[in-house]
């Protein structure tokens, strides 16, 4: 595998990833990113087992491949690098070799194949939103949830789908936040789901004020 890319289009995408990755990890893979590079795209995925976020950017390809890597210490490779370099990373044998100028950096790798694969869910609905009324909806009921509660349904946020209408529901058993909107999404039928504690805290921090369409696929 082998590629080439702006420091600041990896930078971004990978910062963004890096907060599903935790610092004390079951499995020593779940602490690395999985790098894929096909055609001119490159994709990396973090995951606790609980929640996976994957985002893909346009790359010099020259050898196709995936491997994983230790997320933080490429973050932090890429981060203090110098603006507007473009850094090259090769994969040789289970060795991932990262250069920019006279930089170079060797990341210890683990087989693709060790990384967990997330299941498939089939698509039944896809909801269209703006991203700020997404994001007023997380803000106003997020602080609500519980924090490794026994009661795990409470380590979430209730998205309650309904004719005309999207609710965000919060509680901790003490206190309970509820956000409604007044819309027609073009939900065909009423749907709840519980998006767990950490999703909506991440979700929360990519969303922006801007006015942009996101989308939402139920499954």
């Amino acid at each position: 595998m082998k590629f080439s890319i702006q420091r600041e289009t990896l930078l971004q995408p990978i910062t963004q990833v890096v907060g599903v990755v935790e610092r004390r990890q079951t499995l020593p893979v779940l602490a690395n990113f999985l790098i894929s590079a096909q055609g001119n795209r490159l994709s990396v995925t973090g995951t606790d087992m609980e929640v996976e976020l994957i985002t893909s950017v346009e790359a010099d390809v020259q050898q196709e491949g995936e491997i994983t890597v230790p997320a933080r210490k490429l973050v932090d490779i890429v981060r203090m690098l110098p603006e507007g370099v473009n850094i090259t990373a090769v994969l040789e044998g289970d060795k991932l070799t990262v250069s920019s100028g006279r930089g170079r950096y060797t990341l210890a790798t683990l087989p693709a194949g060790e990384f967990p694969a997330t299941d498939q869910v089939e698509t039944l609905e896809i909801i269209k939103i703006q991203e700020d009324i997404l994001k007023n909806l997380l803000d106003k009921t997020s602080f609500a949830m519980a924090n490794q509660d026994v009661r795990y349904y409470l380590n979430g946020l209730l998205f309650d789908f309904h004719s005309g209408q999207l609710s965000t529901v919060a509680t901790d058993g003490h206190r309970l936040a509820v956000c409604d909107l007044v819309a027609d999404l073009g939900v065909t039928e009423e749907r709840q789901l519980i998006v767990p504690r950490k999703g909506v805290l991440e979700l929360s921090r990519m969303l922006s004020d801007s006015e942009d369409t996101v989308e939402l696929a139920l499954g």
